[in-house]
């Protein structure tokens, strides 16, 4: 296993590459772009499709991701992350890659620094990646008390 320390961030997605690291490049273009389409082709879209993360709680099947996701992009609140600190690990038609996550949740004047241990796993479908499974967790209660008060916030 070797851990990758050139960040992900969304900055260097090429749509014509099929590696999974062009394909983590993928989603983060998406997410940090808010752009429900390109991240609708990173995910299956199908009932398989799960999240766990810090303020979503589990989502089941892509329609559930999909309108999270949604939430996000078209509302006031701003989040960037990159991926870094990660490894991938390819085995047949599945990958996964386990790593951190940096970056800030910003709401008006409020501003939370993010870190988020994060997992992403992808499978392989008619020739490309397709991601069924994502978790995030904040490690440190503080960080995490502030960011979920500031997401609240943001949904008021």
């Amino acid at each position: 296993m070797t851990l990758i320390e050139t960040a992900i961030s969304g900055a260097r997605y090429q749509p014509a590459l099929t590696t999974p690291e062009a394909t983590l490049e993928e989603f983060y273009a998406a997410f940090n772009g808010r752009d429900v389409d390109l991240i609708t082709q990173n995910w299956s879209d199908g009932a398989e499709a799960s999240m766990s993360n810090p303020l979503g709680g589990i989502r089941r099947g892509w329609d559930d991701i999909k309108a999270g996701y949604h939430r996000l992009f078209t509302g006031p609140a701003r989040v960037y992350v990159e991926f870094y600190d990660y490894s991938v690990h390819e085995v047949g038609d599945l990958f996964f890659a386990v790593g951190r996550e940096r970056g800030d949740f910003r709401l008006g004047e409020t501003r939370v620094e993010l870190s988020i241990r994060t997992s992403r796993i992808y499978q392989r479908r008619n020739g490309r990646w397709r991601q069924v499974h994502h978790h995030g967790s904040i490690d440190d209660p503080v960080l995490l008390a502030r960011y979920q008060t500031a997401v609240l916030h943001a949904k008021a």
